[in-house]
């Protein structure tokens, strides 16, 4: 017998009524946003508040949509559990999903291509009264026409439970999926916008540490942020707006974003050998700037305007002189090596600020890091096992203790415990200390060293 979900939040997150709800959903589209010309999404972050805070948002997103009609055959939506607790994912009980505008039929096969994972449930419960899955369906109805639904209902897993869900389903272009998700939730509005910021930065970084406070849904976009970097896919951001400036209390406001997820569009990225004459030429003209030496600072060109993570070194007769870096990707790549390269030089605190009489003498190398990856271990016998000498860079967190060292450093370390035991100190811990609260992380990154004297 086929049983169906009835639309449980019709005439309170939106209309009730399938003529209003139509002309709701088609004059929102008809406004959204319309942003640059891109390639289709294979993802999308949207929100998934009442219409009349957070549809301007979503509208921004499935606009992108539009184009894809008849050849998005299935929609896999995921979003946070906001009644029912749920330790994993759940799928719901029911064939089909209603809404005003009809009813959606589920994908049966796919749902038990994911029978053998554990971290899939199945509950109707959790499926019930949850709005933040059942307010995408009329936008996904009027932008797609007819397709299969899977939704999961997303409660206590990890980002790595998800990612391991969105890769069995991910299919090809016949296949979208939907992350649904606000962010920051009760705040002042000009606290609101600077701590969504900071929260759009890392989606655009690809950092899958989110955590709750800035995105209720931070789970499952964090997940997607780890399949993206798997399946080299790019975050464009396309609107991003708090409810006071939609229908809300300034004093109250919830944060909404929207994002498309596409592949990499390379136009305008350089070759290696290219990318790393211009990061070298930035950090040293930077340098020089601030000693009275500067040169012709190479243009800005776009690659250069999108978020990276670099360390900046300077070696003098071939003794470090200075390293300062990021670990993550929070400003555009060009300012991080310029800001790098000037802390390296003048305040690393293991030496004295550079001067001008060592200026000609440096050699300056810049290092690229990809996202960092979270390391999944159960130990530090796991974790000596899974270190992958000269490739990986290696983050080291214990409460507030933090410390990195990048691949270069296996040139000196090159065993795996001694190369985690000095890293353990440098974190100002002892050589032997593990804890089950200890996490690593890991990282790779692509590094450009000046020849001697190429820069006079």
């Amino acid at each position: 017998m086929t049983t169906t979900r009835p639309a449980a939040v019709a005439g309170m997150f939106y209309p009730d009524d399938p003529a209003e709800l139509k002309r709701t959903v088609a004059d929102l589209l008809a406004h959204a946003r319309p942003g640059k010309p891109s390639p289709p999404p294979k993802a999308l972050i949207v929100p998934h508040a009442g219409y009349i805070y957070s549809g301007p948002v979503a509208a921004s997103a499935y606009a992108k949509l539009a184009a894809l009609r008849g050849r998005i055959r299935r929609v896999v939506l995921l979003g946070p559990t906001h009644r029912v607790y749920v330790r994993g994912l759940a799928l719901p009980e029911a064939d089909r999903f209603a809404t005003p505008l009809g009813d959606v039929a589920l994908d049966r096969e796919a749902m038990q291509a994911l029978a053998g994972l554990p971290q899939v449930v199945t509950s109707a419960a959790a499926h019930q009264m949850e709005h933040s899955l059942e307010v995408q369906l009329p936008f996904l109805q009027q932008v797609l026409g007819d397709f299969k639904l899977l939704p999961l209902a997303v409660g206590e897993a990890s980002a790595a439970d998800v990612a391991e869900v969105l890769e069995t389903l991910w299919g090809g272009d016949e296949t979208l999926i939907v992350i649904s998700s606000d962010l920051s939730h009760f705040l002042p509005d000009a606290l609101a916008r600077q701590v969504d910021r900071g929260t759009v930065n890392a989606i655009l970084a690809l950092n899958p540490h989110l955590n709750h406070e800035q995105a209720c849904g931070a789970t499952p976009v964090n997940g997607l942020l780890l399949a993206a970097r798997r399946h080299g896919l790019h975050p464009v951001e396309l609107d991003v707006r708090n409810s006071s400036q939609t229908a809300g209390d300034p004093e109250r406001v919830v944060g909404y974003a929207a994002f498309a997820f596409q592949p990499e569009a390379d136009a305008d990225q350089p070759d290696a050998d290219e990318q790393g004459e211009t990061l070298l030429k930035l950090a040293r003209n930077e340098i020089g700037t601030r000693l009275g030496q500067a040169s012709a600072a190479p243009a800005e060109a776009p690659w250069l305007l999108k978020p990276g993570a670099s360390f900046v070194s300077l070696t003098r007769q071939g003794e470090l002189r200075g390293c300062i870096g990021t670990l993550e990707a929070h400003r555009p790549l060009g300012l991080d090596v310029r800001e790098n390269a000037v802390a390296a030089a003048f305040r690393d605190p293991r030496f004295m600020p550079l001067s001008r009489a060592e200026y000609d003498d440096i050699r300056v190398e810049v290092s690229l890091l990809s996202p960092p990856e979270p390391l999944e271990v159960a130990g530090e016998t796991d974790a000596l096992a899974a270190l992958r000498p000269n490739i990986d860079g290696v983050v080291f967190e214990y409460g507030l203790a933090r410390s990195t060292f990048l691949p270069q450093v296996w040139e000196q370390l090159p065993e795996p415990a001694e190369f985690l035991a000095h890293l353990k100190r440098k974190a100002g811990l002892p050589t032997d200390f593990w804890a089950e609260q200890v996490r690593l992380s890991r990282y790779t990154v692509s590094k450009w060293k000046e020849r001697a004297h190429e820069h006079s």
